[in-house]
């Protein structure tokens, strides 16, 4: 019997003079679990849109189910049974799962919202989870839209589902009970692809891998043959050491004590409540919750980006003690007091995409110089260190920071803020999106701020991660600390409890 679902021979796809897929020859099997891998750049989204509609090769065919045929546009790739699930879910808020679910389809002008209930709960105890029909999306945790994702390509016929990193918000029991629902559509006879960086997940959860490289596919393997040394050698190409060296850490003096911190969100409900902790020099605090706890809120709040409802934020230097609280991040710089912010949002918050690394190292300063020229030899002798000393590949200073790769984008806004040598460093999903290689690269550049004595407080998402690089961990559920742990003796399994533990 053929399980082979879909076959590209040769696709390539070029955006203006970069190749973002070379020649690529893959096959997708029905009853199988495929990774694909690679670094950032490296075409593996770009491939998976040629496939899904959103983009149409230069060269190269397309077989589905031996037949070439031709994807132009999503809905032919539908029509032929291949659903895409994104990492940012396409849902509208206002509507229930089972509108958003049907949304865009054929039909009556009315729906019989009972058969169509009755059919997404087939579907949903076939791969074994619940969902409720006639849930607003806006109330869903981010589980349940990932949810609502899948069975709306389900619903539309797909026999072939591609994940586009599926796990990259989830809690660890969230994860089980994704991999556990891809399991059983494997067994159903799907083929089903996953994009994703974490390759603890891939060893256990899928069939085969493939690895992609500079938009050319430069190996195959069965997960069996595969171990985390490989299949990283295979997506940078060389031998990379994927320790993160955790020191005795030396803890200095508390640089930031927060006291019942209290923020309330444009709906007048509290996005943090009753938020307390301290973060010491020399000690890398980890921040861990599903999306959407009070993360970004503890962040601003703290860098006078958000409005504070109750509490304070002391920041300690030499014994004295400053608040933070009602200053603004101008007045925060103008007091002197030395705290740096990478943001989640690197090219909306932290750097402006049109500016070139020279004009984006004078963000924070260009305003307290003195007279009417601004001195732009030193900004620029501190992005020509940057490239050098953190790898940054770019034409050179001046070019537009919106035409690098993410992990660039993010060197620059990094080095940037560890530039301006701060006492207290807080930076947000750090690595989100970026290969394993741009990855470690962060997190010696954290440790080597942490060995300097600066406090960081460091937001991510990767559990394994959180638990090898932090000192603590703090974890935030519904704007509330739900616990606070020591990071050499936590597991994943206490983490995930504590991040859905009302």
């Amino acid at each position: 019997m053929n399980n082979s679902a879909v076959k590209m021979v040769n696709i390539s796809k070029s955006f203006g003079t970069v190749q973002a897929n070379k020649n690529v020859s893959l096959e997708f099997k029905r009853g199988e679990i495929l990774a694909l891998l690679g670094e950032n750049g490296s075409g593996k989204t770009t491939l998976m849109n040629m496939l899904s509609g959103i983009y149409y090769q230069d060269s190269g065919e397309v077989f589905v189910d031996g037949e070439e045929v031709v994807i132009s546009s999503p809905k032919d790739a539908f029509d032929l049974g291949i659903g895409m699930i994104h990492q940012h879910f396409k849902l509208v808020d206002v509507l229930t799962a089972a509108e958003n679910i049907i949304l865009g389809l054929k039909g009556s002008v009315t729906i019989n919202r009972g058969k169509l209930a009755s059919e997404i709960r087939e579907i949903s105890q076939k791969y074994g989870f619940a969902l409720d029909p006639n849930k607003k999306v806006y109330d869903m945790s981010v589980s349940e839209k990932q949810k609502v994702e899948i069975v709306k390509v389900l619903y539309r016929g797909a026999d072939m589902l591609i994940l586009d990193e599926p796990t990259a918000v989830l809690t660890p029991q969230e994860s089980d009970v994704l991999f556990e629902m891809l399991r059983k559509m494997k067994e159903s006879g799907k083929a089903v692809v996953i994009i994703t960086h974490k390759l603890q997940e891939v060893l256990f959860v899928s069939d085969r891998v493939a690895i992609l490289r500079r938009g050319e596919l430069v190996a195959e393997m069965n997960t069996e043959d595969a171990t985390i040394k490989s299949l990283t050698e295979g997506m940078v190409g060389r031998k990379v050491d994927l320790a993160i060296k955790r020191e005795e850490p030396h803890f200095g003096e508390e640089k930031l004590i927060v006291k019942d911190l209290t923020c309330l969100n444009v709906e007048g409900h509290k996005a943090l409540n009753d938020v307390s902790f301290s973060l010491r020099a020399g000690e890398i605090l980890g921040v861990a919750g599903i999306a959407g706890s009070g993360q970004r809120e503890l962040c601003e709040s703290i860098t006078g980006l958000y409005p504070v409802e109750n509490g304070s934020i002391i920041y300690t230097e030499n014994d004295v003690q400053n608040e933070l609280r009602g200053l603004t991040p101008s007045e925060i710089i103008k007091k002197g007091i030395s705290l740096a912010f990478v943001p989640e949002d690197r090219l909306g918050m932290g750097l402006v995409a049109g500016l070139d690394m020279v004009d984006n190292m004078m963000l924070k300063s260009y305003n307290i110089e003195k007279g009417m020229l601004v001195n732009r030899k030193r900004p620029k002798r501190i992005a020509e260190m940057l490239i050098k000393a953190l790898d940054i590949v770019t034409p050179g200073v001046s070019t537009p920071v919106r035409r690098l790769s993410g992990g660039n984008v993010q060197k620059v806004l990094l080095g940037r803020e560890i530039n301006s040598e701060p006492s207290v460093l807080i930076v947000a999903y750090p690595v989100r999106g970026l290969d394993i290689n741009s990855s470690y690269t962060i997190y010696n550049l954290l440790n080597e701020q942490r060995k300097k004595g600066v406090a960081v407080m460091y937001i991510g998402e990767d559990l394994d991660v959180l638990l090898e690089l932090c000192d603590r961990i703090m974890v935030l559920c519904n704007g509330a600390v739900s616990g606070i742990v020591d990071a050499t003796k936590a597991t994943k399994e206490q983490i995930g409890f504590l991040m859905t533990s009302d």
